[in-house]
């Protein structure tokens, strides 16, 4: 089922392209989570060449490797991929379907993205968003939880995959009504 939904969404190119653009955008905004500041001083600065603001940001996506342990590295590159799906699938089923669109599987997907963006992080600072809101305690909560905040990264990557499990089972559903003898 799954793949007869994902063969129907991308045998239009358009859906595909809209999955790798997303997938991409989603996995360098969490690479670049932790350095978001100076990506951002290099590329505004006007003192910086032009070549050293493509060059920075482009080598700080090599840190996916040395800065993330390999289960945060894992699950943030299936989080940025199962996200991208999630989103082309949606988008086809809601210009397919719009009158019909069933909250279940948007809310689903929606708290997969939030769990997968909680856990986003590196090696050195754990669970990024958390242990900045020290405002509530959260870098305390997360030094009891066995994998230091990366719970909610393997939540959100369980989460969009049953986002884009129930979405290609609402692409499969036909746009009949049932008939019931």
């Amino acid at each position: 089922m799954i793949l007869n939904a994902l063969q129907t969404v991308f045998r239009k190119p358009a859906y595909g392209i809209l999955a790798l653009f997303v997938s991409a955008s989603a996995f360098v905004l969490a690479v670049w989570l932790s350095n978001i500041r100076l990506v951002a001083g290099v590329v505004i600065s006007p003192d910086v060449p032009l070549l050293s603001k493509i060059e920075l940001p482009l080598s700080l996506l090599g840190s996916i490797g040395t800065n993330f342990t390999l289960l945060s590295a894992s699950y943030t590159v299936l989080i940025s991929i199962l996200f991208g799906i999630y989103i082309a699938m949606m988008t086809y089923f809601l210009k397919r379907r719009i009158k019909d669109v069933a909250q279940g599987g948007i809310a689903t997907g929606f708290l997969g993205v939030v769990s997968g963006v909680l856990g986003v992080g590196c090696a050195a600072c754990g669970s990024f968003l958390l242990t900045s809101l020290t405002l509530f305690g959260a870098g305390g909560v997360l030094t009891f939880l066995p994998l230091g905040g990366s719970e909610f990264g393997i939540i959100g990557v369980i989460l969009l995959g049953l986002a884009v499990y129930m979405t290609a089972k609402k692409i499969q559903d036909p746009q009949v009504c049932n008939i019931q003898n």
